[in-house]
Parts: structure tokens; sequence; C-alpha cells
């Protein structure tokens, strides 16, 4: 799997989640319940696989930015995360968050949410967290945007 590869499949998706509006999570969840993403999971699959996708560790979470923000992605970064616990850090978005699981192991549940897409909307705060298994997520940033908390002692 290359990069270029799996960036356009990503292009794809942030295509579609351009025309969405993170201030109304529930109707942009439901607009994406029937949206297909199997070639973007193989792509995602197989690149974490090889370890390019996730390259760095942090607190139990393997992690990687494939993509800044720009017109090829809509104005959206690419972000991918393996984790089966808490992450070690709360974060904010800016301007929202797309967020798309895939189960590696186990029955996992993303904060509390089935495999699938979470929408978080502007300004909203949370501390990544899968229970019940492992999970490989993809976040979907408008613009790049997030805000770190440092991480308590």
């Amino acid at each position: 799997m290359t990069r270029e590869e799996l960036l356009a499949q990503a292009a794809v998706i942030a295509a579609f989640l351009r025309d969405l509006d993170a201030t109304e999570p529930a109707v942009a969840e439901k607009a994406l319940r029937g949206f297909r993403v199997s070639g973007f999971e193989e792509a995602l699959r197989a690149a974490h696989a090889e370890g390019w996708a996730t390259p760095k560790e942090a607190g139990g979470v393997r992690f990687g930015r494939i993509a800044r923000a720009d017109a090829a992605l809509s104005g959206f970064s690419l972000d991918v995360v393996e984790m089966s616990a808490a992450a070690p850090g709360a974060h904010t978005h800016p301007r929202g968050e797309f967020d798309l699981s895939f189960v590696l192991d186990g029955q996992p549940r993303f904060d509390g949410r089935a495999p699938g897409w979470v929408v978080y909307p502007p300004g909203s705060r949370h501390v990544p967290t899968v229970t019940g298994g492992r999970m490989l997520i993809a976040y979907f940033l408008p613009g790049g945007e997030i805000a770190f908390e440092p991480q308590r002692a």
C-alpha cells in the first residue's frame, strides 16, 4: 500500500465530509451511515500493518499524521490512531472532528460508540477512549485544527 493510494481513498471521503456540518453531529452521522468506505478501510489496514500509518507511540497509543490539511483532502488533515484504552490526554476540536473507527480485535467501542462514524462539533473536548478491544481510527480534522492539552504527570 502506498501513501498515494491511501490518500486517493481518503480524498473521496474528505470530499463528502466537506459538505457536512459538524455543528449538527447527529445529522452528519446520519448522512454518513450509508457512505461506503470499504476501499479506504482496506487501504488503511494495509498501511497500518506495514507500519507507516502509525509509526509513533505515546502512552500505549500508536499514531501518525498521514496528511496535513490541503486542497487534495478538501481542507482536511488525516491522522490515524491505533488504541485500546484512553489516550494520554484530552484535546479540543476548534472546527469539529470526523472520526471513522474500525475493529482490530475484540468488541471495542470508541468513546462508548460502536465502530463507524463519530462526529464532534466545533469547540468540543474529549479524552479519546477505546474499551473492549482494539481499534484503528481515522481522524479527519477540518483545517487540520486540533488543540492538545498538556498531559498530567
